[in-house]
């Protein structure tokens, strides 16, 4: 799914994708609430409902009791105005990294269309400050560590419900400034929170949820990079293009694998039959490419489903009905959907660096990469002797490699007994997205660092005998040529890395359209 880059998110009326949280984060789409008023009527009568039971004193958790293992703590009624501050203010206890402005967005959208879903008992003024956020580019400053993924996402997101109050500090033009200044600034009120709504903000699962929406797509892209350049990978290994067979592929029914092999299929003309001076069997990082990267292409469509499902529910605690007039208590801030899909999706995308780092492997050893270079070195002559190709280069792939195989230890099987034993089963999922995203950085890194070498290992090749190029194919090459240049000499390969991951993280190439 793609949008072009003036168009409009509608949140509250229609389900939300991962594709458009990832617009939203980099700005390439507007987010709006449902202009709809049957929508903020809904909004509005959950909102009325609370203030109904406040004024016949009826008993609610987090409104007029305390919070957790303090549920049984009576909250006197001069107080319950305080309560929901107090909440943020003692969550303000983060760590780490900030969250990027890119990962704050989608921050604010996974949790923008879980309260308009309109059980959270929210006002509609709530709703509409989020969505100031986002229409000003004003994000908050969120750190990155401090979350067990239940009751939610509780550290990070008491920065969204601070800066919403105009408090904490906020990402403004690319400056960390106070969030009172800035909204004076732009005339913007700060809330006064109401109750119920401190906790609806920081009760769910929108960092780890927004942060996945991120994750799910880059994986997307960096799977159908891998298909691309496997057939890149074969051509410069002079390998046998009939490992793609459709035929061979219709016995084993993965419909990602079998896609995968239909994509090399295209690529690299392998209707044609099979060569008799070739091999018999390329090696398996060649010949079951499909069966690695398949298992991720057909896990993708579970996996999105599941993230969908978490974006576009209420997650917080409890659940306001307004239309049968119910608080129901319950869990719904629990992340484990989500841990399992970013548990999951690291240990598939890490394989794929398993995969480009064996393919390396064979391309720059002259045991195995029939007849070019060793280390696919483009020296010749008196200077060949001084020069090491990509010797380093393939060092490096295999340290990325090996980190991101490290990270692959589940997060979701750590859960720590927290808040005196009242949080004593909790997801880690925002852990999980975390992982997941640092494996993905690492696998591009890997992918920038193969895209070098299969561009060094075709040209080579093609140095050395014909070498038919579909026109998609030809395309591809002709455009990294352009973006690496041949390594002739030797020369450091940092600034050609950096160039090369800016082109793969902005999805230069519309790979298989």
């Amino acid at each position: 799914m793609t949008r072009k880059p003036d168009s409009a998110i509608r949140v509250g009326g229609t389900r939300i994708h991962t594709v458009d949280v990832v617009a939203a984060s980099q700005r390439r789409a507007a987010v709006a609430l449902d202009p709809a008023p049957a929508f903020r009527d809904r909004i509005e009568r959950g909102a009325a409902f609370l203030d109904r039971l406040l004024a016949e004193d009826g008993v609610i958790y987090g409104v007029t009791t305390g919070y957790g293992d303090s549920c049984t703590v009576t909250i006197p009624p001069a107080l319950v105005a305080e309560l929901p501050h107090h909440l943020f203010t003692y969550h303000g206890c983060g760590l780490g990294r900030w969250l990027t402005p890119e990962e704050t967005r989608a921050v604010l959208v996974a949790r923008l269309t879980s309260l308009a879903q309109g059980f959270s008992g929210v006002s509609w003024g709530l709703l509409r400050q989020i969505e100031t956020l986002l229409a000003q580019d004003i994000l908050p400053l969120i750190p990155a560590e401090g979350s067990v993924g239940a009751s939610g996402d509780l550290t990070p997101l008491s920065y969204v419900a601070a800066v919403l109050c105009g408090e904490r500090q906020v990402w403004v033009e690319g400056s960390i400034r106070n969030t009172a200044d800035v909204f004076a600034e732009r005339g913007i009120t700060p809330l006064r929170l109401r109750p119920k709504e401190g906790l609806a903000i920081m009760n769910g699962t929108a960092v780890m949820t927004g942060l996945a929406c991120l994750a799910i797509e880059r994986a997307e892209y960096l799977a159908r990079l891998a298909t691309r350049m496997t057939g890149l990978a074969c051509l410069a290994l002079d390998g046998n293009a009939h490992h793609f067979d459709e035929t061979l592929f219709s016995v084993k029914p993965h419909a990602g694998q079998q896609g995968v092999a239909a994509r090399l299929r295209a690529d690299l003309h392998s209707d044609r039959p099979p060569r008799n001076e070739k091999r018999l069997q390329d090696r398996y990082s060649i010949r079951c490419a499909p069966h690695v990267i398949g298992v991720l292409e057909d896990a993708l469509p579970f996996l999105r489903t599941t993230l969908e499902n978490e974006l576009n529910s209420a997650n917080d605690n409890p659940i306001i009905d307004p239309d049968g007039e119910q608080v129901l208590h319950g869990g719904h801030f629990y992340g484990g959907h989500v841990a399992f899909a970013m548990d999951s999706l690291k240990n598939l995308v890490a394989n794929l660096a398993d995969l480009m780092d064996r393919q390396m492997a064979l391309l720059v050893d002259t045991r195995f990469n029939h007849g070019l270079p060793s280390n696919l070195s483009g020296a010749s002559g008196e200077r060949a002797p001084i020069n090491h190709g990509l010797k380093a280069l393939q060092i490096s792939l295999s340290a990325w490699t090996a980190e991101a195989l490290k990270l692959t230890m589940p997060a979701s099987v750590f859960s720590r007994s927290t808040e005196c034993h009242n949080q004593d089963k909790v997801s880690m999922g925002t852990i999980a997205a975390r992982d997941a995203l640092r494996v993905l950085e690492l696998v591009e890194q890997v992918a920038a660092g193969h895209l070098i070498a299969v561009r060094q290992g075709v040209a080579l090749r093609r140095a050395q005998q014909a070498v038919e190029l579909t026109e998609e194919l030809g395309e591809f090459v002709a455009d990294l040529d352009q973006l690496i240049p041949f390594v002739a000499e030797d020369r450091a390969l940092d600034a050609d890395l950096h160039r090369v991951l800016g082109a793969l993280r902005s999805q230069r190439w519309g790979l298989y359209a």
